[in-house]
């Protein structure tokens, strides 16, 4: 695609880049912005057109980095600002935009503003930033409500020596921040300047359907906590979310900038008001991430999230994988493919060259989709999920569920780029990782890395490929066909057996080798050309 084009966000492929699991710069065992910049030319050869970095700023890392203590400095385990900024120069003179992560919900118990109204005591304006509240009983022990948390339903209130308490939907050691203060407004409107102004051409949103909370704070009072279908919630998917988001696309609209929503929500409709053309110009899709390897359930997933995106104009986006999901060669090796959080277990048993294999005909599938397509960090190694030993795990969702989920530590194990593996590394690599190691990869064939460099050097250069129209074919049952635009058509062999390929000038590119009949085996996946 035209590097100067200004929607290049509705059909990119974004690389997401976990910085602390990227590379490792200084030896020291962390990944780190050093890191990174000696490997842009690999990213830039990989064919993506841009780097999503999950949180690089300043964080006591109580939750992966998504707990702030300041959102202008870098973490000085990862570099400076100032190398932050050559980062985005040098990717950017290689093509490739940087889109950073904001977290507007909550930021760290460190952050500046949180110990302020730790010190100020109840009552104080810098209490009023946040949520503080008296308990409830006698003397106050009792949390002020009954709101459950974003992490395997722990409790949302912690209390403080004074005696208030003050709301957390995640960890203790992320305050939420109250949208209902201007001053929370005008700040984040200021970190965005601050990072567009450095370079950046799009911003990440995380948790983006959480910041607006009733004021009254009121009781869920035994409801579920996901959504209500035609009723308003208490803190997820507020109207009053909207003002914000329309003030940040003015911002945006200054740089030529993009957001990013991470956005949870099952009501398609609900879901597109956020890509309303004065709003956000893109969101994550989770059905498609988290749908089980199903012909019938994918092309539904496929089939609605072209429709909910259809009505505002917004391009849809696709991922199979990212930090937070159980990696897609593990997954699709299981018997129950799909993603769930509550769905994780400790030893549940997979079969990786089944999985692999599903995961090579996933990634054609989903590069040959209208809109963009997100591949995290290592997705085109075909790494599996790692067991990270009980006694490394550092994932807060392991200890908030009392030790029986596994956390999401096992995605965010270092890279291995070579078969030696990094010096004590902030997570152990498993002892059979050299045979995933990108020096060796990058020169066989029949490899995971040359499949993505081949397919997203196709993606970018062929026509037919990012936005444009789908039309789904006649196929049997088990197998998703559709046509794209100049004559290009994808197949995707769910089915028991091998099947016979519409009919066809050119095979592109398989997954894996077609048969010896010339038939497209089970779980393989091709393009073609009529």
């Amino acid at each position: 695609m035209p590097d100067d084009a200004a929607d290049w966000w509705r059909s990119a492929a974004i690389y997401q880049v976990y910085v602390r699991s990227f590379a490792d710069g200084d030896g020291d065992g962390t990944g780190d912005l050093a890191g990174v910049r000696a490997h842009l030319p690999y990213l830039a050869e990989l064919g993506v057109d841009a780097l999503w970095f999950t949180p690089w700023y300043l964080s006591p890392l109580a939750d992966g980095g998504y707990d702030v203590a300041d959102y202008r400095s870098i973490d000085p385990a990862f570099g400076t600002l100032a190398e932050a900024e050559k980062l985005i120069a040098e990717a950017r003179g290689l093509g490739l935009r940087t889109i950073v992560d904001i977290v507007p919900n909550h930021v760290s118990d460190r952050h500046a503003w949180f110990r302020a109204a730790l010190a100020a005591g109840p009552g104080s304006p810098e209490r009023e930033l946040f949520h503080f509240r008296p308990g409830r009983g006698e003397h106050g022990e009792l949390p002020p409500g009954d709101w459950p948390s974003q992490f395997n339903g722990a409790a949302t209130w912690t209390r403080v020596p004074d005696g208030e308490w003050y709301l957390h939907l995640f960890t203790p050691q992320q305050p939420d921040l109250n949208w209902d203060h201007p001053a929370v407004r005008r700040e984040h409107e200021e970190v965005l300047r601050f990072w567009f102004e450095r370079g950046v051409a799009g911003v990440r949103i995380d948790s983006a359907a959480l910041l607006a909370k009733d004021p009254a704070l009121p009781d869920l009072a035994g409801r579920s906590p996901e959504p209500w279908p035609g009723e308003i919630h208490p803190y997820i998917d507020r109207d009053e979310l909207h003002d914000v988001y329309r003030s940040w696309r003015a911002i945006a609209d200054e740089y030529d900038g993009i957001f990013v929503g991470e956005v949870w929500l099952p009501d398609s409709e609900r879901f597109a008001r956020y890509l309303r053309p004065d709003e956000l110009h893109t969101a994550f899709n989770f059905s498609f991430l988290s749908c089980p390897w199903d012909a019938g359930r994918l092309r539904t997933s496929i089939t609605e999230t072209l429709a909910e995106h259809a009505p505002v104009g917004a391009p849809a986006t696709w991922v199979l994988c990212n930090h937070d999901v159980t990696r897609t060669v593990t997954r699709y090796g299981r018997a129950e493919t799909g993603f769930d959080f509550a769905a994780k277990a400790f030893g549940t048993p997979t079969d990786l060259e089944l999985g692999t294999r599903r995961a090579r005909a996933a990634a054609l599938l989903t590069l040959a989709l209208p809109g963009a397509v997100y591949v995290y960090q290592g997705e085109e190694l075909g790494l599996p999920e790692a067991d990270v030993p009980i006694g490394r795990i550092q994932d807060p969702m392991h200890f908030r569920s009392g030790g029986t989920d596994p956390g999401r530590d096992g995605c965010r194990v270092p890279l291995p780029w070579t078969a030696e593996p990094w010096h004590d590394a902030w997570l152990p690599q498993p002892a059979d990782w050299p045979a995933y190691a990108a020096d060796r990869q990058a020169g066989d064939p029949g490899s995971m890395l040359t499949l993505y460099r081949t397919a997203l050097g196709l993606r970018r250069a062929a026509a037919g490929f990012g936005g444009g129209s789908l039309e789904w074919l006649e196929a049997p049952e088990g197998v998703l066909a559709f046509t794209r635009p100049d004559g290009l058509v994808c197949v995707a062999n769910l089915s028991g057996g091998p099947v016979p390929l519409p009919a066809h000038t050119d095979v592109v590119l398989a997954s894996s080798a077609l048969d010896d009949a010339g038939l497209l085996p089970q779980d393989t996946a091709v393009w073609l050309r009529t």
